[in-house]
């Protein structure tokens, strides 16, 4: 049956698209000091096309001075409806290396049922379609099904530093039944998936000194220690053969994959070889575990870089006193990410040779593994849109990766979140020739559509059981 909603937003994709290009358009890298013009454009685009569709209060959150401010709007006309919170991001990465596009980075360009430009997968395309889904029911039905609260940052691509205090500085103003992200990426564009939980991370910066200075590798070479060869040892023991970590205590908390999960991993279509194949590498990691066991329910140490020394053109015979090397984590189901941090750096000092000095550097705050509650509301309302559009009920998949903002919102306003984007994670965000789908907007459009419709039949009391505060 045809949904007059679906329709009208779906008949205005033209519309969409001259939005979306002009959105791109913006070179918005909010890392970039010079691009502050354009992060101001890319607010006052945003703020004008809510203002167009009627959307009330609509402010900036956070910092003045520095940093980038967040967009607040909001339509609180359902009496008696749940209140989502809806969140997407306007800040995109940096284009270069810009040699290696085929086609200009902030010019929106279709190939092949492609729609190219830097950040029209990560966050651009998905932030739009939800809010042209928005805006097609105001434009046929008047209203909303449901009362929308709208976050769309500005700082999510250097970390979302200011959000803490913006949740927490605005806790009554952003207080929700629960957030329905723009943001997060499908996991493949060949299995219709839902995104129920995303693994923690960590990290930090280690320098390993063993002398005052570099020395000359003739006269002292072989009679003290080498920095780059003690930072090699001591990184090369985070781990053992098999591909365990070996840091004590590491592990604490992580339950042992279930034979229910299992089960359900091993129902999952997927090919490791082939997905290893694809990118020139093969099948690695800790040993006794699958790939996906490895990808969404176990923790990483991971050695990001590594460097010392002389690294310029030709030779210098040298013996160095420093090395330095960066490391991520990524957090599991069930662990605590303060406390594996805190025991991967004991490990490495107490490992550090005698004589030598270890500091840590730039530790960020850890954060844990997320996870969406099977039965909540909103997870099943997401899965019934996604049937309803698709003709096929999606699988629910975790992500390896993730998505600190999803901790603070829980953290700060006591409420769960669920991924509805309609980028793809192959799509290239972060690279050159970042690329959408283009069927991914009529797609998205249909499933944000539907997705109002069924939260708005809803109960805000069903979602009572889910709020923490």
């Amino acid at each position: 049956m045809s949904d007059p909603v679906t329709d009208h937003a779906l008949s205005c994709e033209p519309a969409f698209r001259d939005m979306l290009a002009r959105f791109v358009a913006l070179p918005s890298v909010g890392a970039d000091p010079q691009q502050a013009p354009a992060m101001e454009a890319a607010r006052a685009l945003i703020e004008a096309y809510l203002a167009e569709a009627g959307f009330d209060n609509i402010r900036r959150l956070g910092p003045t001075d520095s940093g980038q401010q967040a967009i607040y709007a909001d339509w609180l006309h359902a009496p008696g409806k749940p209140t989502l919170l809806v969140y997407g991001h306007y800040d995109v990465q940096p284009p270069e290396p810009l040699e290696l596009w085929h086609s200009p980075p902030f010019t929106m360009t279709e190939r092949d049922g492609r729609l190219y430009g830097r950040g029209i997968s990560d966050d651009k395309g998905p932030l739009l379609i939800a809010l042209h889904a928005l805006a097609a029911w105001r434009a046929v039905e008047g209203a909303l099904p449901v009362n929308v609260k709208l976050l769309i940052e500005g700082e999510e691509e250097t970390g979302s530093p200011s959000m803490p205090a913006i949740l927490e500085q605005n806790r009554d103003l952003l207080a929700a039944d629960a957030m329905l992200s723009a943001d997060g990426a499908r996991w493949r564009a060949d299995l219709l998936s839902l995104n129920v939980g995303s693994r923690g991370n960590g990290g930090f910066e280690i320098r390993l000194r063993t002398a005052a200075k570099d020395l000359h590798s003739g006269r002292y070479g072989g009679a003290v220690p080498n920095a780059l060869h003690e930072m090699a040892r001591l990184l090369a023991g985070l781990h053992d053969a098999g591909g365990r970590v070996t840091c004590p205590g590491f592990y604490d908390g992580i339950p042992e994959p279930s034979e229910a999960e299992r089960a359900a991993l091993d129902e999952v279509p997927f090919d490791a070889q082939a997905f290893a194949g694809a990118l020139g590498s093969v099948p690695r990691g800790e040993a006794g575990y699958s790939t996906l066991e490895r990808l969404w329910l176990r923790p990483t140490v991971e050695v990001n870089g590594m460097w010392g020394g002389h690294t310029g053109a030709g030779a210098k015979t040298v013996t160095p006193c420093l090395a330095h090397a960066k490391i991520t984590m990524r957090i599991a189901p069930g662990q605590n990410a303060a406390a594996a941090q805190a025991a991967v750096i004991a490990d490495l000092r107490a490992r550090a040779p005698a004589g030598s000095t270890l500091d840590i550097l730039d530790a960020r705050a850890a954060t844990d593994a997320a996870t969406v509650p099977p039965d909540h509301p909103l997870l099943a309302a997401c899965a019934d849109a996604l049937e309803q559009v698709h003709g096929q009920r999606p699988r629910n998949v975790r992500i390896g990766a993730s998505l600190p903002l999803v901790n603070m919102v829980k953290q700060n306003l006591g409420i769960d979140t669920v991924m509805f984007s309609f980028s793809t994670s192959d799509e290239d965000f972060h690279a050159p020739n970042e690329f959408l789908r283009a069927a991914s907007i009529r797609e998205g459009l249909a499933a944000w559509c539907a997705v109002l419709r069924r939260v708005g039949a809803m109960d805000p009391r069903d979602f009572a059981a889910f709020r923490a505060v």
